[in-house]
């Protein structure tokens, strides 16, 4: 079995160097075999796969996933052929088409992709990405702008699902609206031209994980519809030949990573193909915005995630929201260089601002005894940009729901992070059915909200109590699922390129997190800014080199740096050492426990 173990209850009770209780994940054995024998895994492989809801006939598309077998015709979805004909039919009548976008970066993404498909079909689409002070999606003024300037058609990107004041408005001033969305749906739609969204509520679901797809992942379906139409109104032509739409999936593999959608059917093959794309360099915007962050080697889902993502998302945190779109439609390289430098500077400004909030947020809360399991703060005047941030960072500090709100002169909007065993969806229903807040809206794990500054007091009490009675008072360890163990010994170059098969990863298809038993720590020595690298060695002959990033300050480095010979259990990833050239096996680190 490829030297993997399993963890006795008593470990799984016993509380690592890291301060985390470690669960080994069960699965199906017999689904493991049967995957095993079928497709000729490793057990290792095979395990993962059962793990991450891998069906037996599924294999294939999630380890080479392609878009021609993943994506259904778009016409599967509702309005969707509607959509695209009306489309299709101002592209060749020469009509003035207008986009409002989102400023995060699916948003972006979603307009940029929109916009480079008109473009090179002659059309000039007029393109509004709202700032953050106006609001999310489509407004009166916005509207009223867009027919001044003699829109015909507005489409709406990454929003306008539940915007039926404005949308219903721009239909009364003579505009066909088209929307193209992936948020959730109300039983009623706005009365529009078309409503494409696979999250309606009427949606037949043949295709479940189209649902999954982040908004980008949408326009792009509906650019493939759209092309199709003009392919077959004969709109094509020497003057305007078919334009190849695959050299546009770098942008919607960056939008559904940021969009932290799960990476499951269709996503996986937008992930895995854009990726090739973008290493390409084709997009200028964006390979300028690559050198800029000093990225040196072929993307990964990583580095679109935490490297090139905050910077897009900058611009609409706290620079100017429409910057990240003109970037990634840019063909000036001048102008190139200018945006890129841009957003690296709103990127260092969102840090700085967001250190800011977060030292004012650690001094509230530690600096005051709190009646409730919950980190919840409020400031005069935070930026709306970055409270969303310290929220989660305050949730991973503590282990605990986080709720941090900007106190504004006319309201106080907030943001919040969960842990598992609190639904942030379901509080805010009954906070707001309470008449604690405003408005609110989100998912289990991440929320926004508004509400009056007098009702701040009463809205933690509510929150306090919620939670209590969701996990009691007492503060819950946190929980490492872990998805298999390993001997040393097994961690060989043939089992990293299994594993390298199952990315990318992200939300729905986490990079595994394996368990190596029984390692003594080899010439542990602190490297860099508070990294520990150090040799694992097995009983068995297994060796391997390792690494632990910024743990020189805590318990997890100084136990290692002390680790005299003993023996510990440690948790962590797989990953490929290419330096300098190098082809080898390292362990990034992760926790540790004594074995």
């Amino acid at each position: 079995m490829n030297g993997v173990g399993c963890l006795t209850s008593s470990q799984e009770t016993k509380k690592s160097i890291g301060g985390n209780l470690w669960k080994l994940l069960q699965a199906d054995e017999r689904a493991v075999e049967l995957m095993m024998q079928k497709y000729n895994l490793p057990y290792l492989i095979a395990r993962i796969l059962v793990l991450r809801e891998v069906g037996i006939d599924e294999v294939n598309n999630f380890l080479d996933p392609k878009i021609q077998k993943l994506m259904p015709n778009p016409d599967v979805l509702k309005d969707m052929s509607k959509a695209a004909k009306r489309i299709a039919q101002a592209v060749i009548k020469r009509e003035k088409i207008a986009i409002i976008g989102d400023y995060d970066v699916d948003g972006a993404t979603s307009s940029s992709v929109l916009r480079l498909f008109l473009e090179e079909t002659g059309i000039k689409p007029l393109i509004h990405i709202p700032e953050r002070e106006e609001g999310y999606g489509p407004s009166i003024q916005a509207v009223d702008a867009f027919k001044a300037q003699g829109a015909q058609i507005l489409i709406t990107v990454d929003c306008g699902t539940t915007a039926f004041e404005p949308l219903e408005y721009a239909v009364s001033l003579g505009m066909d609206v088209i929307v193209i969305d992936h948020h959730e749906a109300e039983t009623k739609l706005p009365k529009i031209y078309a409503v494409v969204n696979p999250k309606r509520l009427d949606e037949d679901n043949d295709y479940p994980y189209l649902k999954f797809m982040a908004a980008v992942g949408v326009v792009f379906m509906s650019v493939v519809a759209i092309n199709r139409e003009l392919r077959v109104q004969k709109f094509y032509s020497s003057e305007h030949p078919e334009p190849d739409l695959m050299k546009w999936l770098d942008l919607v593999a960056l939008g559904t990573v940021c969009d932290v959608v799960p990476l499951k059917g269709l996503n996986r093959a937008y992930v895995r193909q854009g990726l090739k794309i973008m290493a390409n360099r084709n997009n200028l915007g964006l390979t300028t915005l690559i050198d800029k962050a000093n990225l040196n080697e072929a993307p990964t889902a990583f580095h679109l995630g935490f490297v090139l993502g905050p910077r897009i998302n900058a611009s609409g945190r706290v620079g100017d929201a429409d910057m990240s779109h003109k970037l990634l439609c840019c063909s000036d390289s001048y102008q190139a260089q200018v945006m890129a430098d841009k957003l690296n500077e709103y990127n260092v400004a969102r840090k700085d601002i967001e250190a800011h909030v977060m030292l004012q947020a650690i001094e509230m809360l530690e600096g005051t005894p709190q009646a409730y399991p919950i980190a919840f703060v409020s400031g005069k005047n935070w930026h709306q940009g970055v409270i969303g941030i310290v929220a989660g960072k305050l949730k991973e500090r503590y282990n605990l729901p986080s709720f941090v709100m900007s106190i504004e002169d006319d309201e106080v909007k907030g943001s919040a992070r969960s842990i598992p065993q609190v639904d942030l969806g379901a509080l805010i229903i009954a906070a707001k059915e309470k008449g604690l807040i405003t408005k609110g809206g989100g998912h289990t794990m991440a929320a926004g909200f508004s509400l009056e500054e007098e009702k701040i007091e009463a809205f933690r009490e509510f929150v306090g109590k919620y939670v209590v009675e969701k996990i009691g008072s007492e503060a819950i360890t946190p929980i490492l699922d872990i998805d298999a163990e390993l001997d040393a010994a097994g961690a060989k170059l043939e089992l990293l390129d299994y594993l390298e098969k199952l990315e990318p990863y992200g939300a729905g298809n986490k990079e595994p997190l394996i368990v190596l038993k029984n390692v003594h720590l080899v010439k542990p020595a602190l490297v860099g800014v508070g990294h520990v690298r150090c040799i694992l060695t097995s009983a068995n002959g297994g060796s391997l080199k390792a690494m632990a990033f910024r743990v020189g300050d805590n318990d997890i480095g100084h136990t290692m740096l002390t680790s005299k010979g003993e023996n510990f259990d440690v948790a962590g990833v797989l990953r490929r050492d290419r330096w300098q050239g190098r082809n080898e096996v390292q362990f990034i680190l992760s926790d540790i426990r004594r074995a």
